[in-house]
């Protein structure tokens, strides 16, 4: 292998490892709404889902964005792992999140149904 590819598969593979690197230790995420943290100055959109906005249309949508927000706390202050993958158009991150146990926390928030699936393709159902 020439100096060219071993400096390439290089690169590759630290790419790997950083995109998804757990949380550090130490830094704090916090959970802005059912969909979003802030790790550091970091915002990360958790790809998958979409949740109530606690700015909702209606008080129903409000209550459960507030039960959604308290439910994500929960589990972010056990311990997660995020997996890095693009940046969005207002410039978060977008990111798979996983529990402690590996689970992915889109995928218990929708099971739970405090949120519902989403494939980002912009069309997404009132909780009215």
């Amino acid at each position: 292998m020439d100096e060219t590819m071993r400096v390439s598969l290089s690169i590759v593979l630290v790419s790997m490892l950083l995109l998804a690197a757990p949380v550090q230790a130490g830094l704090a995420c916090r959970v802005i709404d059912g969909d979003s943290l802030a790790c550091g100055s970091e915002r990360i959109r958790i790809m998958g889902l979409d949740a109530p906005e606690l700015r909702g249309r209606c008080h129903a949508e409000v209550r459960l964005a507030r039960a959604v927000q308290t439910r994500m706390q929960q589990l972010v202050a056990r311990g997660i792992t995020i997996e890095r993958r693009e940046r969005d158009r207002y410039r978060r991150t977008l990111a798979v999140v996983r529990d402690r146990g590996g689970q992915n926390v889109a995928d218990i928030m929708i099971r739970e149904r405090m949120a519902r699936a989403y494939e980002g393709n912009g069309q997404r159902r009132g909780w009215c």
